[in-house]
């Protein structure tokens, strides 16, 4: 997958991004800097435009470490129950800390994310499935489960509008000011890259790494880390974005094999692409009115997840 292609279809789609809304934004305003049409830019359509691109980097990141760790194609913070999880930390933040900043609900919701995902790896030890498609769906099942759980709080101290507006997947409320804490995910990338050889140590198995002199809990500990903090930045800035880190990984390995480190810029790229392409879809639909970027994502995500789940099961 050639990486100049991605970056120029990422800048492409950038500059739609920039001019595609419902109020217009003429090229020979912001040539002139008209005040109307700077404060447009900067207030708005940047701060979208970046919040897309760091939220599709991220996510897709954090499918690709998941499913390294796991040496599972299909286990991502979606079939994992990560997004659950912190869905449910935020939950927990609205009723216990309401009135607190977005950083402590963040904090929040990474503690559960990360407590989530590890109960999920846990279970993984205790049943030792071997079938690669009974894994993802045993973690869709704990989703579900703690979903139902965040579902039967939320209507009790009356949060179910709260909690599903929130969460809905949603770009068209990111403005300057409420963006800002994706920024964190750019040095948990950078880590992520840092650390790729040896996540790529700990797919091969706990044994086997091991035997290498590879702390396989301290780097296991580590890609798990990554991917809750990563996952809880997103969902408490734009809400929950569904199967983002499962197809795009499996669609860049498709191509360049499993070498870690060589697909992290390629998957990154793709990613904010994907994420890019969706959310213009989805201004464009029904313009100028907008569908929200969790629905396009899932609609074209479940698409192709269930085409890689039946590509699976006739090998």
């Amino acid at each position: 997958m050639k990486k100049r292609y991605l970056v120029t279809a990422l800048i492409i789609l950038s500059l739609l991004s920039i001019l595609i809304g419902v109020q217009d934004l003429s090229l020979q305003g912001l040539f002139f800097l008209q005040e109307d049409q700077v404060q447009l830019l900067l207030l708005s359509r940047l701060p979208r435009l970046i919040s897309i691109i760091v939220a599709g980097m991220g996510m897709s990141i954090s499918g690709l470490i998941m499913q390294q760790i796991t040496q599972n194609k299909f286990v991502s913070p979606t079939t994992a129950a990560t997004i659950d999880s912190a869905k449910l930390g935020i939950l927990v933040s609205l009723i216990l800390f309401s009135n607190a900043s977005p950083l402590v609900k963040m904090l929040i919701s990474f503690v559960f994310a990360l407590l989530g995902t590890f109960l999920f790896m846990g279970i993984l030890k205790k049943v030792k499935l071997q079938n690669t498609i009974l894994i993802p769906l045993l973690g869709i099942m704990l989703g579900n489960i703690i979903d139902s759980i965040t579902t039967f709080f939320s209507y009790k101290y009356d949060l179910i509008q709260n909690i599903s507006s929130w969460l809905q997947g949603n770009f068209s409320m990111v403005i300057k000011g409420r963006y800002e804490l994706l920024y964190i995910s750019i040095p948990l990338l950078a880590l992520a890259f840092f650390y790729a050889n040896q996540f790529t140590l700990a797919g091969m198995g706990e044994d086997f790494s091991v035997n290498l002199g590879l702390n396989y809990n301290k780097v296991v500990t580590i890609g798990i880390s990554i991917v809750a903090l990563i996952t809880a930045l997103v969902v408490i800035t734009v809400g929950r974005i569904p199967f983002l880190g499962l197809i795009i990984p499996n669609l860049v390995t498709m191509y360049q094999g499993d070498h870690l480190k060589k697909n992290i810029p390629s998957t990154a790229l793709l990613g904010a692409v994907f994420l890019l392409f969706c959310d213009i879809l989805g201004r464009v639909i029904i313009f100028p009115y907008e569908i929200s970027i969790g629905l396009i994502v899932g609609v074209l995500g479940s698409f192709i997840f269930l085409y890689m789940l039946m590509r699976r099961g006739t090998r």
